[in-house]
């Protein structure tokens, strides 16, 4: 079996401080041949994301903190080279969370098949894949917009942010982003269909936001926190609703999120409602059908930015939280 790389949790961040990559390291070890019901996967594409970084900290969560000395946590495509699985063949494409090394030897049920010839592999790690996905669930079950509202979404070149503007789109809304400098925002517009996108580097930030949505706010998707989901939460509407899906800002202790007034929820009959995409995974074979039907009509549209080989991972993923990707940030594995 060959020799398997990857990266593994080293120490932990210092609290309220940023990490660094100094806090992975490197490991090397033997492959192993599949057990029982076991599959072994050649990644092709790793997946970085925000949520990572929430997971190198040993504080309570929605989900376990990543491990010191483990391989690092993360979503995979890839092919199966072994397989001691009735359900799965030598060449099959599959969807798993084998983390930062090049191979993964997992139990067949934590694997999904994808349908390559239906898409890039890559696609089922972005916008058809867990991100879009958060998307679809966070427009369909919290903010379901109608014709004629106004939503808005942070981070809206990313991933998920991507996704959520081309669906307040489809379903007849107006579309208004916020992302970082103006080439992010010129993408939105022209590529994506946004109505509107905001620099959030802006010194007139909230003038801004007042022009681009003159009627308020009808639904807030939050990706990123701060100060400006502060100016976003002023201009909500009655019955406006918020899905709070990230605040990537206060990840590092750079800045902080709070609610204003509770009287301004109660007055104006806000719905906030934090968004756990895992929480549904009842509707994710919906949600990939849809937005696989969007793609394959040329509705929906993404960005990738593309790191290559394993080693470039930790500096990618520190590039991703300091927001110097542009779309969904992906490691391409030799």
């Amino acid at each position: 079996m060959p020799l398997n790389k990857g990266f593994v949790l080293a120490s932990r961040p210092p609290a309220g401080g940023k990490a660094t990559l100094d806090n992975f390291a490197p490991f090397e070890e033997e492959t192993g041949d599949p057990g029982p019901g076991e599959v072994l996967v050649r990644h092709a594409f790793l997946s970085l994301d925000p949520y990572m970084r929430g997971r190198m900290d040993d504080g309570p969560s929605y989900a376990a903190s990543q491990e010191i000395g483990k391989p690092m946590i993360g979503a995979t495509v890839g092919e199966v080279v072994a397989s001691r699985n009735p359900g799965f063949s030598v060449g099959d494409k599959v969807l798993g969370m084998g983390g930062w090394r090049l191979y993964a030897r997992d139990d067949a049920a934590l694997l999904r098949k994808v349908d390559a010839s239906r898409a890039p592999l890559q696609a089922f790690l972005g916008a058809l894949g867990m991100p879009g996905i958060t998307a679809w669930i966070g427009m369909h079950t919290i903010i379901a917009p109608k014709p004629g509202e106004t939503v808005v979404v942070s981070a809206a070149t990313g991933a998920v942010g991507s996704v959520v503007g081309q669906l307040a789109v489809a379903a007849g809304a107006r579309a208004v982003g916020i992302a970082g400098g103006a080439e992010k925002c010129a993408y939105a517009v022209k590529e994506l269909g946004f109505d509107a996108c905001l620099d959030r580097h802006s010194p007139t930030f909230a003038a801004d936001l007042k022009a681009a949505a003159p009627k308020g706010i009808d639904g807030l998707f939050e990706n990123a926190g701060g100060r400006i989901f502060g100016a976003c939460l002023r201009r909500l509407n009655t019955f406006a609703r918020v899905a709070i899906c990230g605040l990537i800002s206060s990840y590092e202790g750079e800045e902080t999120s709070s609610l204003p007034d509770l009287r301004l929820v109660l007055v104006r009959r806000l719905r906030i409602e934090g968004l756990i995409v895992f929480d549904r995974m009842d509707l994710w074979p919906q949600a990939q059908a849809d937005l696989t039907a969007l793609y394959a009509g040329g509705k929906l549209k993404w960005r990738e930015s593309v790191s290559d080989g394993l080693d470039s991972a930790p500096k990618a993923f520190l590039d991703l939280l300091a927001g110097k990707n542009f779309g969904k940030q992906l490691v391409r594995l030799p």
